[in-house]
């Protein structure tokens, strides 16, 4: 080793001797700080900071510290659960359950699940709007859901089933479109023990349900967009109105009213029956349920004068002592090929109110029907409306109807409801594609819930009423519930010389669109005014059943300026009026006692006649009215031919009436109007007068 290395100096070096003085002061120093630290332990601890020690003494001990932070953990998962189930929304609160079998893959697609559903109670089933097709009793087949297509399953997770809803009785299984965040299969049916068939809709989990929504929501169903929750009952608006009162002959012998061809309040009506409940009373409107069917009225063969008219008087089946008189006219059915040249604008709310099944998806299905009935030559322009009004199509010839259809289809919901807007823009339109001698008419389709721009329906009705001046007329098809403005519907068809139709089921879009389609379009008469004067003689009181929103002034039957019903080609109007003879113990009113009744005879010759009727109406081109005149004999009676169009109009009357409260029908049940009905079904070739039978029996098992 180097004696100039390092390491050899190292092992050379030798510890200094210990310095005994400089060690005690280190433990002095070290006593000291001892008894420093001992005395201020000791010491209390002042009040305003005994808090903040023991916070500090706390955190300072491991465990303690532990439960601290723990407690304070989970109080705050306990606030956030909780916060977030007050912020789910009801209608969504449920409980998600796994099904017991493993979730449906991409890989099992071909292999759907089944499901046995018991059969429902009796106020779950519903009739559709045909005659229901039966499965043979003896091979029940058990349903079959089908796999979610993949798109679906990327949306869902996890795949599982919310609820099962079986909607009672319906010839097909119609599909139901998906929304979206909620996978929605197919609705398939089952066989019940009477053969009928149900429908079960199957509604997924939604896409964006967070799994503490799924742990803490309540154990609530959720349903599919257009089903029915009670939440939304009776939010539909419709027009009050009191029910037309019995009348003195000898005060007020003169009855006026306007022609009724809408069927609204029928199709509406059927909904809420089919849905288990009874109708608001307001919505129930006698004269458009009696309207609503065909009837076999002598029609007229010549377009100068559109129809005549036909007088029945028989017995009235619900007042002892009583008559019913039937007023029918069946307008000119237009030849194929003299119907005019159309100009069609299609008025679409794709505003956010429409995003439910049975609203913009049912009116884009229904629109696509229409389009089978028009001519080559006919154009269809499409106008939409939410937040703004834009035109979508500019008049297309029916020609080219897959660009029709692939605008239709485009269509999407969402933003608010400038109504108005859209009708503004829909008139120019129609305005600007004007067919001279055609038929010029805008097809509204909405819920009616208007909330931007005019949303005043004297601005509405105003501006609608000079826009008929000018020859375009406007329709309305109202859609959907919760929010359907009727109110504003009637008004818009009554002063755009239109009709008013709702449409509840693609059967219904059929029959308003397709079978009816001609009434809908062509007009044959407009203005059409009743006026009926009874004779004292022989009438003591009458009563006018329905159109109690059509009534007009004795003075307006001859003004040509007081606008009335539109008629269209083959439609078919019926008006009925309960009288008491003279005679008659059944009055409703007394005889005065200090009074003198106005004179009661009347010259000789008209001891044989009940009243005497005018009907005036406007060719669809014309100015100046055209007046019809009929008496009404006492011997009228019902011809043979038209026993079960009486019958069945008076069976629909009485039921009308008694979903209204039945103010006048004394003691009429419903077993009575199903006898009537059913013994005058008559021919019934779309099943409309059976489906009548059983809304009857709805009604009366309804709540």
């Amino acid at each position: 080793m180097n004696a100039q290395s390092f390491e050899y100096q190292l092992r050379q070096a030798t510890a200094p001797a210990p310095d005994a003085a400089a060690q005690l002061r280190a433990k002095s120093a070290a006593l000291a700080e001892f008894q420093r630290l001992h005395t201020a332990a000791n010491q209390p601890m002042p009040p305003e900071s005994s808090w903040l020690s023991g916070l500090r003494r706390v955190f300072h001990t491991r465990g303690s510290r532990n439960r601290v932070i723990g407690g304070f953990a989970t109080a705050c998962v306990i606030f956030i659960a909780v916060s977030t189930f007050f912020l789910v929304p009801r209608a969504q609160r449920q409980v998600l359950v796994q099904p017991s079998q493993p979730p449906v893959t991409p890989r099992e697609e071909s292999q759907p699940q089944a499901i046995n559903i018991p059969p429902p109670p009796l106020e779950e089933q519903y009739v559709a709007p045909t005659r229901p097709a039966h499965t043979p009793k003896s091979k029940p087949t058990q349903p079959k859901i089908p796999a979610p297509e993949p798109s679906q399953l990327e949306q869902i997770s996890p795949p599982v089933v919310d609820e099962v809803t079986v909607t009672g009785q319906r010839p097909e299984a119609s599909a139901i479109s998906a929304t979206p965040g909620i996978a929605v299969p197919e609705p398939v049916t089952a066989p019940r023990s009477d053969g009928s068939l149900n429908e079960i809709i199957v509604t997924g989990a939604k896409a964006n349900h967070s799994w503490l929504g799924r742990i803490f929501s309540r154990n609530e169903p959720q349903t599919i967009p257009g089903s029915f929750s009670p939440i939304t009952a009776g939010r539909d608006k419709f027009e009050h109105f009191e029910v037309n009162p019995v009348k003195q002959v000898s005060a007020e012998p003169v009855s006026t009213f306007s022609a009724e061809v809408d069927t609204a309040s029928y199709s509406f009506v059927r909904r809420e029956l089919n849905q288990g409940r009874l109708p608001q009373v307001d919505a129930v409107r006698v004269e458009e349920m009696i309207n609503y069917f065909d009837y076999n009225w002598p029609a007229s063969d010549s377009r100068e004068q559109p129809f005549k008219p036909t007088v029945t008087v028989s017995d009235s089946p619900w007042g002892e002592g009583k008559k019913l008189i039937h007023i029918g006219i069946k307008g000119y059915e237009l030849p194929v090929k003299k119907r005019p040249d159309v100009n069609l604008v299609l008025l679409l709310d794709v505003s956010g109110s429409m995003d439910q099944p049975d609203k913009l998806p049912l009116a884009q299905k229904s629109m696509a029907l229409l389009l089978d009935t028009l001519k080559p030559t006919d154009t269809v322009a499409i106008v939409v409306y939410a937040g703004a009004a834009g035109e979508v199509l500019p008049p297309t010839p029916i020609k080219q109807k897959e660009t029709i259809l692939e605008a239709l289809n485009s269509l999407r919901p969402g933003g608010s409801t400038a109504g108005a807007e859209g009708i503004r823009l829909a008139y120019a339109l129609a305005e600007r594609n004007f067919r001279e001698g055609g038929v010029n008419r805008i097809l509204l389709a909405t819920d009616g819930d208007f909330n931007v721009g005019i949303t005043n329906t004297n601005e509405l009705k105003g501006f609608v009423e000079r826009e008929r001046e000018k020859g375009v007329f406007l329709s309305f098809l109202g859609f959907g519930e919760g929010n359907y403005r009727d109110d504003m519907g009637q008004i818009l068809a009554q002063n755009g010389n239109g009709v008013a139709a709702y449409i509840d089921t693609l059967n219904e879009a059929k029959k308003v669109l397709v079978q009816e389609s001609t009434a809908s379009l062509f007009t044959i008469a407009k203005d059409v005014k009743f006026q009926v004067e009874f004779n004292p003689a022989t009438v003591a009181e009458y009563r006018l059943i329905g159109y109690e929103n059509r009534a007009l002034k004795r003075e307006d039957f001859n003004n040509d300026k007081v606008d009335a019903g539109d008629v269209g080609s083959g439609h078919a109007v019926t008006a009925i009026y309960e009288i008491t003879p003279v005679g008659s113990k059944e009055k409703s009113i007394d005889e005065l006692r200090y009074g003198e009744e106005a004179p009661t005879t009347r010259p000789e010759g008209k001891a044989n006649e009940y009243g005497f009727l005018r009907i005036r109406y406007k060719l669809p081109n014309g100015f100046r009215s055209r007046l019809i005149e009929q008496p009404i004999l006492i011997n009228s009676g019902v011809p043979e031919a038209l026993q079960d169009t009486v019958r069945f109009s008076t069976a629909v009357a009485g039921f009308g009436q008694l979903l209204r409260g039945g103010k006048y029908t004394g003691p009429l049940t419903y077993d009575e109007v199903i006898k009537e009905a059913k013994g005058s079904l008559g021919d019934d070739p779309y099943g409309y007068r059976a489906e009548f039978l059983a809304l009857v029996h709805k009604a009366k098992g309804a709540p």
